[in-house]
């Protein structure tokens, strides 16, 4: 079942890195965000979204043992997103979530 579900998000968190590169490429990032950050839903997405880095640096620092560990991962998520989220998920997350929910 960790095979599956960590494929399925490994291929999810490669969906989104292709997206974040064919918007690099073909969009203009200044003017995206003044538009978005122009716009009250803009802004309520972008309080969204930090909201859920922030709850997955959350999940990660309390489930990793080595806290300097948990900073490695969870500080790249304000800049990286849900990338670093996704990557955590397949090389330690899925197994150390399953521990700690069994005790």
């Amino acid at each position: 079942m960790n095979v599956l579900i960590g494929g399925l998000i490994g291929g999810l968190g490669l969906l989104l890195t292709g997206l974040i590169v064919w918007a690099l490429l073909a969009g203009d990032f200044s003017a995206a965000g003044d538009f978005l950050l122009g716009k009250p839903w803009g802004i309520v997405s972008m309080v969204d979204l930090y909201l859920g880095f922030l709850l997955s640096a959350v999940v990660i620092f309390l489930v990793e043992p080595d806290k300097r560990v948990a900073l490695i991962w969870l500080l790249p998520i304000f800049v990286l997103g849900n990338i670093v989220t996704a990557l955590w998920f397949v090389l330690r997350g899925l197994t150390r979530l399953r521990a700690a929910f069994s005790r």
